[in-house]
């Protein structure tokens, strides 16, 4: 039999969105935000030569400027305000990370609640500032450099520091905003925003192709097709888990029992997400972009030979980049799960694994099936990113149609469309109690 939450579940409707005010009002709140957000892409920076700028993403599309004008949602192809996006913030939030798992100050920060988070948080955003000045200040030099500034000088990089540093402090602050009075998470719907928005371009610029010629009908097919086939995939996959049964024990108090109710611990089978994808494309294209400056400045010596290894669709591309995803799934999983310490809380409110001792055993125990299941998500996370690099190297498919951006995209749906459910959940449930009130009232 179907249980209440099941019930209110199944019988969800427009119906019951149309009643949930604060549910739109919510929604609205994000779409506004982000409308401002996609506004701001579109305002370029001070002293920007346009023409040369145009010329230079033309050359450099498929390095990892390429990558971040995915991310930006075509602001770094156009310079503008929002040129540096949101990734110090996700970097700096990713740095933190690491280093409260690896301070003993900082993880006892991370255990004191509400306070010891807000203390984090303002760490984070004080490395989000220092990472994006030196962000800034390196894009400031590199455009000076390609003789893309109209004026080059102190004043140039002044502006350009204060611009950019600017824009991506009001990013971090309208991702905030959307996360608490909005629906979602605000930094991954900028994201998913930004690479959405860049969807219909990709998509004419694919069709073109085959208008062209240069892909038949079958081929246009059969990408579209794998693209159906990718998502489902990803769907699957990254609401598989692994549910490990807790067993609590029965205790005694007066003449009645309590205790003896089971539950679960799920266990994701990609505990990581989206982050080694990211990660592995960032630390992967720079070399090659380093190395495709080289060979276009004259120097097709070693330079040449590296960028050719390294393009798409190179064995030693896919291999590098592979294994620099197998890498940082294993190490973020073991950065945000850690196995002695679940195994901790598990014993000290007295639930255990049936068949598991607790305490050490179970930390092993624990251990054991995460790494099985980070080496599944691990392999599926592989297949996903270098099938479109293939198909990017052979086919020319546009380079919004990657595993990466797919993966965003997909997650962020999914995450978004959870949030909507509970909300209407949540609301379904007031209003049962309101009624029970009022029949309460009237008995």
């Amino acid at each position: 039999m179907a249980s209440t939450a099941e019930q209110l579940a199944a019988n969800m409707s427009w119906k019951s969105f149309g009643q949930a005010k604060d549910l739109q009002s919510r929604i609205l709140f994000a779409i506004s935000l982000l409308i401002v957000y996609r506004l701001g892409t579109f305002i370029p920076m001070p002293g920007i030569d346009t023409v040369q700028l145009q010329q230079f993403m033309e050359q450099t599309r498929g390095g990892i400027i390429g990558v971040f004008n995915m991310f930006a949602g075509g602001a770094v192809g156009r310079m503008a305000i929002f040129a540096l996006g949101i990734m110090p913030y996700i970097s700096a939030s990713i740095i933190m990370q690491l280093m409260t798992s690896m301070v003993p100050s900082l993880e006892q920060l991370k255990k004191e609640g509400e306070t010891g988070r807000k203390k984090i948080n303002q760490y984070t955003r004080y490395g989000t500032v220092l990472l994006a000045t030196v962000q800034a200040y390196g894009i400031a030099v590199g455009l000076e450099g390609q003789g893309l500034a109209l004026e080059p000088g102190a004043f140039f990089r002044a502006s350009a520091v204060i611009t950019l540093v600017g824009g991506t402090m009001f990013l971090m602050w309208l991702g905030e905003q959307i996360t608490s009075r909005g629906i979602g998470n605000g930094i991954s719907l900028i994201i998913f925003t930004g690479i959405v928005a860049n969807l219909p371009s990709a998509l004419a610029q694919f069709f073109e192709l085959g208008r062209t010629g240069q892909l038949s009908t079958i081929a246009i097919l059969g990408i579209l097709i794998l693209a159906v086939l990718v998502i489902y995939a990803v769907v699957f996959f990254e609401r598989a888990q692994r549910r490990i049964l807790i067993q609590y024990p029965k205790r005694q108090v007066g003449n009645k029992m309590y205790g003896g109710e089971s539950s679960h611990l799920p266990l994701k089978l990609n505990t990581a997400g989206v982050i080694p994808p990211i990660f592995a494309s960032s630390l992967l294209l720079l070399p090659t972009t380093i190395a495709s400056f080289g060979a276009q400045s004259g120097d097709v010596g070693w330079l040449g030979a590296v960028a050719a290894l390294l393009g798409h669709g190179q064995p030693l591309f896919l291999a590098l980049y592979a294994a620099l995803i197998v890498f940082f799934v294993f190490f973020y999983t073991a950065v945000v799960f850690n196995p002695d310490d679940v195994a901790d809380n598990l014993k000290k409110h007295g639930g255990f694994v049936l068949g598991i001792r607790p305490g050490k055993k179970t930390a092993e125990y624990l251990d054991y099936v995460l790494t099985r299941l980070s080496a599944v998500g691990a392999i599926y996370l592989v297949v996903v990113c270098l099938l479109p690099e293939v198909m990017i190297a052979e086919l020319a498919v546009p380079f919004y149609f990657g595993g990466t951006s797919l993966l965003i995209v997909v997650s962020v749906t999914m995450d978004t469309m959870t949030q909507v459910q509970s909300h209407l959940l949540a609301h379904q449930y007031q209003g049962l109690i309101e009624k029970s009130k009022i029949r309460g009232r009237r008995r």
